[in-house]
């Protein structure tokens, strides 16, 4: 299969008065990577496999009209202003309760049904090696409070790394959970699904959910469990085994807690097939492993296959979920006139094995 990068033309278009893009990043070493402003969100990676040739290891589609269209609305997406889930759609802060759409059942996903994946950014690019996206949320957007300023760079290495940065800042007290949302198959963008893929997730704790998905209980030792992947192994290995966490997401939707420092990795996966290797580094506390349990096969991707269950993997480095409502997690709460940071990279590689 021979993949390449979409077309500009095909993501030219205007939504709520703002003109869309696509923009392209290369480096010397052949790494290729597509992006637009709607949604401030990757469109394609293409990296280089085993064999020299150049796969595409993210899901998407090759035009803006069938990103708004699509029944998956989240494909390599900056999400925002809340990642994953609040409980019941509503928390309190200073004595006031924020009451925000129900998108996920009871639940309120991935900033609401208008959050940050909809919006058109604006943007900068630099020497077409990095591109930065900037967005102000206004105050009560989606039921959250505070004007929020939010500038996400997207920035492509000659060590195939694309460093994400996050920096925001509010002039009211709100809550603040933002990810990227990419879909990642290693061995090829609808090429096949990834129970093949080989994860190693150095983390000692995971975060049970109960039946909304929301997490319940705390941290907990993913000694004896399904969620062990701290020698690596296939995600095929145990995603089909009685466990009452797989069964309430239909295979793996959980936070890994992160105690990695930024210089080692917090997750990995790899293909034998291609012999491509991702890891991802991040500063955040928290890594969602979801194995795209409900991609619901209704969407055609970029090279003509579905989107079917299990056809991806996502590594979201974030918060906790419903963090506003446990205090005991670490806190997503941004003061007026602080400015929240963080980072994320995502590094590829060529290996022979795991």
């Amino acid at each position: 299969m021979t993949y390449q990068l979409p077309l500009p033309k095909d993501f030219e278009y205007n939504i709520d008065g703002k003109n869309t893009h696509l923009i392209l990043l290369r480096n010397r070493t052949g790494m290729q990577v597509a992006f637009t402003d709607y949604g401030a969100r990757i469109v394609s990676i293409l990296v280089p496999d085993k064999y020299g040739d150049l796969r595409d290891v993210v899901l998407g589609f090759n035009s803006i009209h069938k990103y708004i269209q699509a029944d998956e609305q989240y494909h390599g997406a900056t999400i925002g202003r809340f990642a994953n889930r609040i409980a019941n759609a509503e928390f309190a802060l200073d004595g006031n309760t924020y009451r925000l759409e129900k998108n996920n059942g009871n639940n309120s996903l991935h900033g609401g049904p208008s959050g940050f994946h909809t919006k058109v950014w604006d943007r900068q690019v630099s020497f077409k090696k990095k591109v930065d996206f900037y967005y102000v949320s206004a105050d009560g957007e989606e039921g959250f409070p505070g004007n929020l300023k939010v500038n996400v760079s997207f920035e492509l290495t000659e060590a195939n790394e694309i460093v994400i940065r996050y920096k925001a800042e509010t002039d009211k007290k709100t809550v603040l959970n933002l990810t990227n949302h990419a879909y990642f198959n290693l061995n090829g963008e609808g090429h096949s699904d990834i129970l093949n893929h080989i994860l190693h997730i150095p983390s000692d704790q995971y975060l049970p959910v109960n039946e909304n998905l929301i997490p319940k209980g705390g941290e907990t030792p993913v000694t004896d469990t399904p969620f062990d992947f701290r020698t690596p192994k296939k995600i095929s290995a145990d995603i089909e085994k009685e466990n009452i966490q797989l069964k309430r997401a239909n295979g793996y939707d959980h936070t890994y807690v992160n105690t990695q420092p930024f210089s080692t990795a917090a997750a990995t996966a790899f293909s034998q097939h291609s012999g491509i290797q991702l890891e991802v580094f991040t500063t955040e506390p928290g890594i969602q492993l979801y194995t795209g349990n409900f991609l619901s096969g209704n969407d055609t991707g970029k090279s003509g296959g579905k989107y079917t269950p299990r056809s991806a993997f996502c590594f979201e480095t974030q918060h906790y979920p419903d963090s506003p409502n446990q205090p005991r997690f670490p806190s997503v709460i941004l003061e007026a006139g602080e400015v929240f940071e963080s980072e994320t990279i995502y590094r590829f590689s060529l290996k022979k094995e795991m």
